[in-house]
């Protein structure tokens, strides 16, 4: 068997329709002209256009149903809080404790956006023992909707390493949410892009020997995916497309994105018929080198720091240099890839 499974960006660009290739031109357009007025700064042209940008975006988002923006989709009293999160991400000043702050922050709002906003007539019931014991010991009642059916079948899929910190948490928030405090499995996928190539012959290389996962405990399951980042939509496509041709069938598939580039989105939805992107913001373009503009900068290094070229972390030494807080916060998690990796 092959240990290298490659996915062309070519094979990727045969899923868009020629509506959305002139979407994508548009905003391409738009941004272009938007850059004129970076240098020297000129603030109010830069607002002016960037709010004609996302109108074209929310346009095409309501064309393409599969993709959930959370300020297109929420009440407009929850867009300032995803602007702040957002604006904090992308600020070069945000350093590594607060960019992991903010990251969870984020995906905290992608799963209410996802699982709980929606108005549901089927409550659960949280009894939590206080600290207080006199006169007896006293307890505390909180309802919370009911989504055991939503989140019960799922299984966290993993594209190292940026998406390791993210899947943890997410997966943290459905345990959480569940009333029988159900811990998902995880699927661990070693998935590199070959940064040597440009946008337009972009590879992804799923790495096998280094990816731990079982197959069976795939099939017929609620695939989730949480990577801060979709710049270009091969990853996800890669590892999708792999195993399904292992004969392994999702129930659903959910992507969750801090931040997506409206091509990554659309090559996703269009690849992936039975996949919804929840992405908190989305940005109109790539650069050449397939990077997200204006973007927030490689989220991997931002949320596990940079390796070292002549020795990489493997997942054991990238989950200890996370450090005690993350372990005990995450011990239900981490137990669990532990068991996937280590048999």
């Amino acid at each position: 068997m092959n240990d290298r499974i490659i996915l062309k960006a070519e094979d990727l660009d045969g899923y868009l329709t020629q509506k959305d290739m002139d979407d994508l031109k548009l905003l391409k357009s738009m941004y272009d002209e938007t850059m004129k007025f970076f240098e020297p700064k000129d603030e109010q042209k830069i607002i002016d256009r960037f709010d004609a940008m996302g109108k074209e975006l929310q346009r095409i988002c309501k064309e393409n149903p599969s993709i959930k923006v959370f300020s297109f989709e929420t009440e407009e009293g929850s867009h300032a809080e995803a602007s702040r999160v957002i604006s904090k991400l992308r600020d070069k000043n945000t350093g590594h404790q607060e960019f992991v702050y903010y990251s969870q922050r984020a995906y905290e709002m992608l799963f209410r956006l996802a699982y709980t906003d929606q108005h549901t007539d089927k409550k659960g019931h949280i009894v939590v023992k206080t600290p207080v014991s006199a006169p007896v010991q006293n307890y505390a009642v909180h309802k919370i909707p009911n989504i055991d059916d939503k989140i019960e079948n799922s299984v966290m899929c993993v594209m190292l390493r940026g998406a390791l910190l993210p899947s943890i948490i997410m997966s943290k928030e459905i345990e959480e949410y569940s009333s029988h405090n159900y811990v998902t499995p995880f699927a661990l996928f070693k998935i590199n892009r070959d940064d040597t190539k440009r946008e337009n012959n972009m590879e992804y290389v799923l790495n096998l020997k280094k990816s731990f996962f079982n197959l069976q405990e795939l099939d017929g399951k609620d695939w989730v995916f949480a990577d801060p980042m979709n710049a270009t939509g091969g990853s996800l496509v890669t590892v999708v497309k792999y195993l399904q041709a292992q004969g392994i069938k999702p129930k659903s598939i959910k992507f969750f994105n801090v931040i997506s580039a409206l091509k990554g989105s659309i090559r996703v939805c269009r690849a992936l018929p039975n996949c919804t992107c929840y992405t908190l913001w989305l940005d109109p373009v790539l650069n050449d080198s397939a990077y997200i503009m204006p973007g927030l900068g490689d989220a991997g290094d931002r949320l596990n720091g940079c390796d070292k070229k002549e020795s990489p972390r493997n997942i054991i030494r990238l989950i200890a240099d996370y450090g005690a807080s993350i372990a005990d916060l995450y011990h239900n998690q981490l137990t669990k890839i532990e068991q996937t990796v280590l048999g």
